[in-house]
């Protein structure tokens, strides 16, 4: 986001971030306006995506064209009577299958992990009173007020910051 097209959030003064949200550093947004907002970009959090079938997910890694160059290699092996050369060529292709199948789960179960990591809750201010807020209903505008060990629970812009680390090994 920019608050004209040529600045992006980041590099902006803070003054002229929140004017272009129409927040403030006391009063935040109103209640009403943050439903407004929620309602406008929806709520914050990871899309979730359908989980495909293992079975699916298992076929489509023969679906690439070396794979089909593979496989025809095999069939004219075996038309040929290569028994030993079809099977190492149907082999290399099944555990290239494999490999692929495995990788392509810890993915997922990597992005499932990032998502248990986020945030549930988030301190905002919001009506120019302190509250905790579900993270997935903070929208733009929100002052998200951060304190030693907690987890950041969505793109920000700082505003001020006193000592201020991010452990970032996650």
């Amino acid at each position: 986001m920019a608050t004209n097209s040529r600045k992006p959030w980041h590099s902006v003064p803070a003054e002229e971030a929140l004017h272009a949200l129409a927040s403030d550093r006391e009063r935040g947004l109103s209640a009403a306006e943050a439903g407004i907002r929620l309602e406008h970009h929806g709520p914050n959090r990871l899309p979730e995506e359908a989980r495909e079938p293992a079975l699916l997910r298992f076929l489509k890694q023969f679906h690439n064209v070396l794979i089909y160059i593979l496989l025809a290699a095999s069939l004219l092996t075996a038309i040929l009577g290569e028994w030993v050369d079809t099977g190492v060529i149907l082999a290399v292709v099944l555990l290239n299958a494999l490999i692929g199948f495995i990788q392509e789960g810890k993915a997922e179960a990597a992005l499932e992990g990032i998502r248990r990591m986020l945030s549930l809750e988030a301190t905002v201010i919001r009506d120019g009173r302190r509250q905790e807020v579900a993270a997935e209903t903070l929208v733009p505008g929100d002052i998200v007020l951060l304190e030693s060990g907690d987890r950041v629970p969505a793109d920000l812009r700082l505003l001020a910051a006193r000592n201020a680390r991010v452990e970032e090994a996650a």
